[in-house]
C-alpha cells in the first residue's frame, strides 16, 4: 500500500510522521526499519505515529518506534513535533492538547514561532523504576565501564538515561562509550547514554547516544535527564539552555515531584507517500 508521511524535525533530531487516524495500516518493525533506513527508505532517528485515543479524557494517542523498529516510551522533541503535526494537518484546533503515550499522559502547548511546550512529567528517580541495578537511590552511582569508572546519574523521563558531566562533551569518543553504557547490564531495558559539559549554573552543551538509534543532534528527554541530574547536584539552576547539536532546548525543572518543562523548535521539512 502506499503510505502518507510527513518528515520533521525538532532541534535537528529527525522524525518521519504517520497519521493512522486519517489512513489505515499496520506498522510491523520490519517496515518501521524500512521508513527509518537513510539509504533504502525514507530516513529518520525515530517513527511517530498518530493514533485515536484509548481513553475521551485526551485527545490522541502517540506511539514510539526507534530506528531498529522497537517501540519505546517516550521522545520529547518527537512530543513537539506531534503537537505541530495534529494542528497543521487540522485533527485538531486546539493549543493544548493531551497525550496518551506508554507511559503516561503529557501536555503538550503551542506557541508562537513554531515553538511547542512540553509538560514531561515529573523525573523517576528510585533505581527500581528507572530500571537501574543499584541497591538504594542516590545523586549518583558509579558504574565500570571497561577499566573506567565513571560518575552517573541515572534518570527516567519516561525512559531510561544514564547522565555523565565531563569536561569538554567535543572530545568524548560517544561512538565507543555510548553503545557500552546503553547495553551495561546495570539497565536491563538499556538505556541513552549523555553526556554533559557545564557552561554555567543557567546553560549546558549536551550530547546523547540514544538507545535503538545511536547519537542524535538532539534529544528531549536525555535534555530533561540532564538538567534533572545536574540541579539534583547543585550544579544548575532551574531553568536550564541546553545546547545541543541540532539546537537549544529551554529545561525547567522545580524540583523533586515536580514536572519538568521543555520548550523548543519544531519544522515541518517535507510530505510524501511510500509504498510499503
Amino acid at each position: 500500500m502506499l503510505l502518507k508521511f510527513t518528515k520533521m524535525h525538532g532541534a535537528g533530531n529527525d522524525f518521519i510522521v504517520v497519521d493512522l487516524i486519517s489512513q489505515r495500516c499496520k506498522l510491523r518493525p520490519r517496515e518501521i526499519r524500512k521508513l527509518a533506513d537513510r539509504r533504502f527508505g525514507v530516513g529518520c532517528d525515530q517513527v511517530l505515529i498518530v493514533e485515536p485515543p484509548g481513553s475521551p479524557d485526551v485527545d490522541f494517542r502517540y506511539r514510539i518506534f526507534n530506528a531498529d523498529g522497537g517501540e519505546v516510551e517516550q521522545c520529547g522533541n518527537g512530543a513537539r513535533c506531534f503537537a505541530r503535526f495534529v494542528r497543521d494537518n487540522k485533527l485538531t484546533s486546539k493549543r493544548v492538547i493531551s497525550v496518551e503515550t506508554a507511559c503516561g499522559i503529557i501536555q503538550l502547548r503551542l506557541r508562537d514561532n513554531n515553538q511547542v511546550e512540553v509538560d514531561m512529567g515529573a523525573p523517576v528517580l528510585e533505581p527500581q523504576k528507572i530500571p537501574f541495578d543499584a541497591p538504594e537511590e542516590a545523586t549518583s552511582y558509579s558504574l565500570q565501564v571497561e577499566e573506567n569508572v565513571l560518575e552517573i546519574g541515572a534518570v527516567s523521563m519516561g525512559n531510561p538515561h544514564s547522565v555523565c558531566r565531563v569536561d569538554d562533551v567535543d572530545s568524548i569518543n560517544i561512538e565507543h562509550l555510548g553503545p557500552l553504557i546503553e547495553h551495561h547490564p546495570r539497565f536491563p531495558q538499556r538505556t541513552n547514554a549523555g553526556f554533559m559539559q557545564i557552561v554555567s549554573e543557567t546553560e549546558i552543551k549536551l550530547r546523547v547516544f540514544e538507545r535503538g538509534v545511536g547519537e542524535t543532534l538532539a534529544c528531549g528527554t536525555g535534555a530533561c535527564a540532564a538538567v534533572v541530574y545536574g540541579l539534583s547536584r547543585g550544579w544548575l539552576r532551574d531553568t536550564v539552555t541546553v545546547n545541543l547539536s541540532g539546537g537549544k532546548l529551554s529545561i525547567s525543572w522545580a524540583g523533586p515531584g515536580q514536572p519538568v518543562i521543555m520548550t523548543g523548535p519544531t519544522a515541518s521539512v517535507f510530505e510524501g507517500t511510500i509504498r510499503i
